[in-house]
Parts: structure tokens; C-alpha cells; sequence
């Protein structure tokens, strides 16, 4: 600790005998002005000294735990999970939710820092003040912080188009996030170098792939990689949307996904970078999906040709996915927002109230509807997986980018999850587990079956209890997503599969199986989804560690030369079956909910954004 000078002169000193003459005089003038001052002011001086050493040293040993991380090349995948007692009470279950509400509520009530990062106030031309949030609030240890450096205005950059206002990112601030990007870096590497402008990569066959033709992974992964601060990587990117993307195309496409990925894509780049030519790209899109509205009773049809705009059934059916119709309204919103035209929230909101009106099982939803009678089709599952499950998402979603203003919205959901827990909701045997199942042939039997798909749940559950709604749900987001993550631990890949089955017979000898056609592992982001969310909102760092396995399953048994690739069996170590495809959103969500999560300080202000169901995030307003 360098020693302490007091700026008071002598009295009648002269500017020539206060300057420095020497080692020695400075020295003996410090120890002689030293000896002047009371012992009160000497107490004062220890005191200050005392403290400023403690800081320093407390400061040390934070830096130095948070560089404790797990050794990659030490992971063991045969390893044992974490013991079920850690999750689960020896009590009865009553008692079990009790103590975890209030063990969790006890450590994380504090209130959240008001002061808004500079970086927040980039956005507040689109969306305005905040509403008040109750319920769940951020952990002390990690606030409401966000890692976002400031907002960004160069007028001499042509990148950041007629907006000239950003949001900037300081990048990767330990070693797991570091490990993530580099996994980004490599990804896109293979995907630049053998797929640029096409929508997949073949890894292995070292080829592209093409579903629309639009470059998907490219408009999948813009905000990704300003999220992580990779500068040179976006600016290529972007220049390619504004010269090459053309959505004037004689394609076909699906309605929904090229809404959550193209559309959610430039709308969440344009409200990260500031850039006005992603909102020009994102009208072109909006305008040529606005077809698929076109049915009698407004219910959008599963597929548009771009080119023509014209709406149309699916080849292999009549009816649209329930999930897909009501997935397109956060991106439609927001695009009417950006733009000052009414016309893409109006088309999109009414279906919300159509899908309202009609008769449900407890809240519980059909996963087809016919576009052209507006009716669910009778005698379809019900289920929490493909083709139902971000019916549910974006009904709280909706409620919360509106600022809380659609009521029936709120009810819907809330409506909803009461049916689940009484419907859905089941338990295994032997050790109690739970997960949600299907209802099949309109309900008249039960199937103990659970996508992987379903594992978005923790995460919206946890979203709702920080917007107020009942702590109950935390609960049930806590032990679905001990299940989910389970569904990747007990596997020797540490990869789940895509479909587990569930056991409830009283002679079970395990919870859950997973069929041979089923064992395909496609680097979905779901259970990466709902850890992030929980860690957000209740500071627990196991969610942390859970995610970092499972990043490590993803490293050792998806990784290949030129990219990662989906794999065809999570059940043998080394019969992984390569399935050579990359989708765009493992860019686009995996990578970015495992970036999110392993922040020593939140990318993202949950209270000022709202991400849609491709991670893609669009700003909070005011209503």
C-alpha cells in the first residue's frame, strides 16, 4: 500500500518549498507532517488504509473463484448426476413445495436496482417507461445488472443505418462463455466456408442444405453475434441481408417458421444494432406473409409463396398446427410498432381472440385447426410438445410485450396451467419425478410421453412468477427442470433424445426410457432455455452447472471438423450415428441461451424484453 499524502502546506510555505526535492526530503516531510496530526486523524487514516486493503483482497478472491470452472477435457459423462435428495424432499410432497417456495422467495426478495443501465435507454423510443413488476425479483448477487456497455452512436458508420443508435455488448466475461463463443466461431466457420447464403449446413459432407432458400442461419444468428460482441462476423452478415436476401421468390415457405426466424431474426437485429435497413427487409417479409391471413376466417394457413403472397393449406393436410397460428403474434406486433402500419397486429391479434373464443379442456388446446372453418380438429392430442407447445408461451409472452394491458391473455394462461397440473401433470416411479404427458383421441386415454420440446416450460413458468403470477409455478418450473435436465445426465452422451417415456407401474426399476426411433439428439435449445430463465430469476448457480454439462455432451459428441451436427442415438457413447445437419437454430437459441446463462452478469434486462420463441428478443412497451 503506497503511502499517504496530505495536500496541506506548511503555513507560509512558498509554491517553490512545496515541490518535490529529492527522495529523502519527501520522505522526512511526510513523517514530520505525519507526527503533526492528532491520533483522532491517525485513526481516520488506519481506518481508510484498513478498509482499502480489504477491498482489494475481497476483490482478488472473487476474481479467482469465478476462473474455477470445470476442465472440459476432464468431463466424464459416466460420472454421477447430482443425488435426487438434493431435489426432492423425504417429506411428503405438500411440505416439499412449501419449503422450496420459501427457501427460494427467502433468497431472492431484494429489491431491484432502479438505476437502468445506459445501454437500456437505447430502446426507450420503441417501448417507453416499464411498468411495475411483482413477484419473483432478482437475485442480490447479480441484480438487474446488464452487461451492455452503452448505446452507440457513429454517424460516420454506414453499419448502423438511419437509426445511428445501438445497443453495445462488452462480449464474454469468463472462461464458459469464452468456450461458447469460440463453439459460435466454429460453427460459423464451417457454415461461411461450405453453406454461405443457404439456409444449413451438412457438416460432414462438408454441403449446404435449403428449406426456404432464405439463409436462415445467417438472419438466425445476427443478434447472437451482436449479443457476444463479434463485430466482424455481424457486419458481413449484414452486408449479405442487405445485398443478397430477396424475399421476392416463387417459394413456398412455412408461415410460422419463417416468421420466427427471418422475421423475429431482423426485427431483434434492428433493436440491437439500431440499423433502419433490418426494418426495410423486415416490411418486404411482413407485406408477402401477410397472405397467409387471407382464409375465410382469418386463421393463417400454414404456408405463403413469397413471390405471390398467396396463403394455402399444407400438402400433407388441411389443417394448420394450433402452435403455429398462435406463434406468429410478438413478431407481428412488433413489426406494426416498428413501423407505424396497423395492419400486421391487427391480422395477428385476432387470431389470439379467435383461438380465445373457442371451447378448450381446461385451458388445454387441440394441436391442429382448420384455417377455413376456424375450428380445432376433433379428436386431436393434447399436448405440451410439437404442435402445442408455444400456444402457451406466447399467451404470456403477448400479455407481458403488451405491458400487461390484455387481460384475457393473462386468464388463458393462467387457465391453462391449472389445466396442465390437473390434466398433463403425472409422476414416476420409482423416484417421483415429474413431467407432462398427452392426452389422445380427444381425451380418452393418457400417454406418458414427454417431447424434448416440452422443456420450454420452466423457463416461461419462472417468466409469469416474475411478472406476478402465482410462486406456485416455480415449484413446478424447479422440478421439470430437474427432469428435463435428468433426461440429458442419464444418458451416456449427456444428450437427451428427442421423445422420453415415462414410468408410473409400481414394479418400475427406472423413470424414463427412450425408444430406439426416438434417440436422435437435433441441438435443441428447450431444457439450455429454461435453465437460463431460472438462473435469471433465482441466482442458483446449479442451473449454471446443469447447463455447462450439457454443453460439454454437446462438445464431445456433436462436434465435428467443420461444425456441430445433430446426432441419430443419445444412448450409445460411441454409436452416436452422425446425422450431418446443422440447423440455424442452434446458433440462434443453443448457443445463445448457453452464452446468456453463463453471465457473470445479465446480458439482457428481462423486464425491458421479451424474447419470441427463436430467442430472438423485441422490446417491452407501453400501452
Amino acid at each position: 500500500m503506497a503511502a499517504m499524502y496530505l495536500a496541506t502546506p506548511p503555513t507560509g510555505g512558498s509554491l517553490e518549498s512545496l515541490q518535490p526535492r529529492g527522495l529523502n526530503s519527501r520522505t522526512v516531510s511526510l513523517w514530520r507532517t505525519w507526527k503533526r496530526l492528532s491520533r483522532c486523524q491517525r485513526s481516520i487514516c488506519y481506518m481508510i488504509i484498513t478498509v482499502l486493503a480489504v477491498i482489494v483482497l475481497y476483490s482478488y478472491m472473487m476474481r479467482d473463484e469465478a476462473m474455477r470452472i470445470p476442465d472440459l477435457t476432464q468431463y466424464d459423462p459416466k460420472a454421477p448426476e447430482m443425488p435426487l435428495s438434493a431435489v426432492l424432499d423425504d417429506d411428503t410432497r405438500q411440505k416439499k413445495a412449501l419449503n422450496k417456495v420459501e427457501r427460494v422467495h427467502n433468497a431472492i426478495q431484494v429489491p431491484v436496482d432502479e438505476k437502468q443501465n445506459m445501454a437500456q435507454e437505447a430502446v426507450d423510443d420503441y417501448h417507453g417507461d416499464d411498468d411495475d413488476n411483482e413477484g419473483v425479483d432478482a437475485p442480490e448477487e447479480n441484480g438487474n445488472d446488464s452487461n451492455q456497455a452503452g448505446e452507440d452512436k457513429d454517424d460516420d458508420d454506414p453499419h448502423n443505418g438511419q437509426q445511428a443508435k445501438s445497443l453495445k455488448f462488452e462480449g464474454p466475461q469468463n472462461e464458459r462463455q469464452k468456450a461458447v463463443v469460440e463453439a459460435f466461431q466454429h460453427a460459423w466457420k464451417g457454415y461461411r466456408t461450405y453453406a454461405w447464403g443457404h439456409d444449413h449446413l451438412r457438416p460432414i459432407s462438408k454441403s449446404a442444405q435449403n428449406w426456404f432458400g432464405l439463409g436462415l442461419t445467417i438472419v438466425d444468428s445476427l443478434d447472437t453475434m451482436w449479443i457476444m460482441n463479434l463485430q466482424s462476423e455481424f457486419r458481413e452478415a449484414r452486408d449479405w441481408v442487405e445485398s443478397t436476401l430477396d424475399f421476392g421468390v416463387n417459394k413456398d415457405v412455412n408461415f410460422f417458421e419463417t416468421t420466427i426466424r427471418v422475421l423475429g431474426g431482423l426485427l431483434g437485429a434492428f433493436h440491437l444494432s439500431g440499423d433502419a435497413m433490418f426494418v426495410d427487409k423486415a416490411k418486404d417479409l411482413g407485406d408477402r406473409l401477410m397472405g397467409a391471413f387471407s382464409s375465410p376466417t382469418g386463421i393463417p394457413y400454414s404456408d405463403v409463396n413469397l413471390r405471390s403472397s398467396r396463403g394455402h393449406v399444407p400438402q400433407w393436410s388441411s389443417d394448420s398446427s394450433t402452435s403455429e397460428v398462435s406463434t406468429i403474434q410478438l413478431e407481428f406486433r412488433d413489426l406494426s410498432r416498428c413501423t407505424g402500419i396497423n395492419t400486421y397486429e391487427d391480422a395477428a391479434e385476432n387470431v389470439s381472440k379467435k383461438i380465445h373464443d373457442l371451447p378448450k379442456t381446461e385451458g388445454l388446446v387441440p394441436i391442429f385447426i382448420n384455417a377455413n372453418t376456424g375450428k380445432f380438429r376433433a379428436q386431436s392430442t393434447i399436448t405440451l410438445g410439437a404442435r402445442g407447445d408455444s400456444y402457451y408461451e406466447y399467451l404470456l409472452k403477448q400479455w407481458i410485450q403488451t405491458g400487461k394491458t390484455q387481460e384475457y391473455l393473462k386468464q388463458d394462461y393462467v387457465t391453462s396451467i391449472q389445466g396442465m397440473n390437473h390434466r398433463l401433470a403425472k409422476r414416476t416411479v420409482p423416484n417421483n419425478l415429474l413431467y407432462f404427458g398427452e392426452i389422445l383421441s380427444g381425451g380418452r386415454s393418457f400417454k406418458p410421453k414427454m417431447d424434448e420440446l416440452t422443456c420450454f416450460l420452466p423457463g416461461t413458468l419462472a417468466l409469469g412468477v416474475h411478472n406476478g403470477l402465482s410462486k406456485d409455478h416455480l415449484v413446478i418450473a424447479e422440478e421439470l427442470a430437474y427432469t428435463c435436465y435428468l433426461t440429458f445426465a442419464r444418458q451416456p452422451t449427456h444428450l437427451a433424445a428427442e421423445i422420453t417415456y415415462f414410468n408410473s407401474d409400481s414394479a418400475s426399476q427406472m423413470d424414463f426410457y427412450v425408444k430406439s426411433n426416438d434417440a436422435h439428439y437435433l441441438l435443441r435449445p428447450e431444457t439450455i432455455e429454461g435453465l437460463y430463465y431460472l438462473y435469471y430469476f433465482t441466482g442458483n448457480t446449479t442451473y449454471q452447472d446443469w447447463g455447462w454439462k450439457i454443453f460439454q455432451g454437446i462438445e464431445k459428441y456433436t462436434k465435428v471438423r467443420n461444425g456441430y451436427t445433430t446426432i441419430g442415438n443419445v444412448k450409445n457413447a460411441v454409436d452416436i450415428r452422425p446425422k450431418d445437419m446443422m440447423e440455424s437454430y442452434f446458433l440462434g437459441e443453443t448457443l445463445k441461451y448457453l452464452y446468456l446463462l453463463f453471465a457473470d452478469r445479465h446480458e439482457i434486462d428481462l423486464d425491458r424484453w421479451v424474447f419470441n420463441t427463436e430467442a430472438h428478443p423485441l422490446p417491452i412497451r407501453s400501452y
